[in-house]
């Protein structure tokens, strides 16, 4: 069967999933300006910008004769639990009668995770399934680990663009692998390759570090959000981004009763602020914003996708969490209409400002 499934960040691995299930996968071009037209043209205005950005990945693909498209729904007051059944009508209604798979919380019907799993499965045994969910799941843990530590240290390369040109090259290698133990090589070889690239040295009172929070997709899908860790990384900022696939997947798979993923205990530091989880990453949003003022960070960036209402409920707190925690805040909206120089100019505008304040306290020290 002809797979594929949402572009959103590092897709490496779920090519690799289908194809270890002999799958014929056909993986979704990064978004780009085709992709949002798209997307804008066939979906319902009201709708939020993932959803259109999803659905123009899915129009891309189904130009290429996919047969099935898999991706992953969402339970609460958050309209991405109606992504699939909407996308899969408008795509019939274009005349491409394709499934759109949904794969929702093993733990909310399980019934329904299991007959969507044999959808995909291609007969596949289950020893040899979870031979497969293991090798993937230790590569993206590797691929996860290794861009976080790119997300850092990029903002300290002499020659901009070193480690854009190695993360390539590693995520080939990653791609090219078929065993455990080749991982665990390719890892100390992206290792090697990230010490080899020359940095700026700079003094622990001058580092910059910024939290990312706010909508999953937005977040961990560069071309939706105008590239916005690439460029604090050019101003020298260090990023860190709250999502990851290996946090998703910790967050969805461990029951709630033993899970204890960071992403469910900040929830609780945010009860000061909001004591109802309206859905989506709210109150986990709220968490993270405490969490990064008790660890010393100079500031966060809040994505969100213009309209989405959960996201709206934590912007909604945000100028009093600001005020409370003495911590600076940005908060960008974002579809299809922002522009990539407003993205740069707000970013720079946002981190003289926290520069300043930063001066200002150490000489008041």
């Amino acid at each position: 069967m002809k797979i594929s499934f949402p572009y959103m960040g590092q897709v490496t691995v779920f090519t690799k999933i289908f194809k270890m299930l002999g799958h014929e996968v056909i993986e979704p071009p990064k978004p780009t300006q085709r992709t949002f037209e798209l997307g804008v043209k066939y979906s319902p205005e009201f709708l939020c910008y993932p959803f259109k950005a999803m659905m123009g990945t899915y129009f891309e693909v189904a130009e290429q004769g996919v047969e099935a498209i898999v991706s992953s729904g969402g339970t609460g007051p958050c309209r991405a639990g109606y992504y699939g059944e909407l996308h899969e009508k408008i795509l019939k209604q274009q005349g491409y009668d394709i499934p759109v798979i949904i794969f929702d919380s093993i733990f909310e019907d399980f019934k329904e995770f299991k007959r969507q799993l044999k959808l995909v499965l291609n007969g596949a045994s289950a020893f040899k399934l979870l031979h497969i969910l293991k090798f993937c799941y230790k590569m993206l843990k590797h691929m996860d680990e290794l861009e976080a530590e790119l997300k850092i240290q990029r903002a300290y390369e002499i020659k901009q663009g070193s480690y854009d040109k190695a993360w390539n090259e590693i995520k080939t290698m990653f791609a090219n692998c078929n065993k455990i133990k080749e991982l665990k090589t390719v890892r100390k070889r992206a290792e090697e390759m990230f010490a080899a690239i020359p940095k700026r040295k700079v003094a622990e009172e001058d580092r910059m570090r910024v939290g990312l929070i706010g909508e999953i997709y937005v977040l961990m899908e560069s071309s939706t959000n105008m590239e916005v860790e690439r460029r604090l990384n050019s101003i020298g900022v260090e990023v860190y981004n709250v999502q990851s696939y290996t946090h998703w997947l910790r967050h969805n798979m461990i029951p709630k009763i033993v899970n204890r993923e960071k992403s469910y205990t900040v929830m609780k530091k945010a009860e000061k602020y909001s004591k109802v989880n309206c859905g989506g990453h709210d109150m986990e949003n709220m968490g993270w914003i405490v969490d990064f003022a008790e660890r010393g960070f100079d500031a966060v960036v809040h994505l969100m996708p213009f309209s989405c209402l959960p996201e709206l409920v934590t912007r909604s707190v945000i100028p009093a969490m600001s005020e409370d925690l003495k911590m600076p805040i940005l908060s960008v909206s974002l579809d299809e209409q922002t522009g990539v120089a407003n993205m740069q100019t707000r970013l720079e505008a946002f981190i003289d400002l926290v520069n300043n304040k930063k001066k200002l306290i150490e000489d008041v020290a």
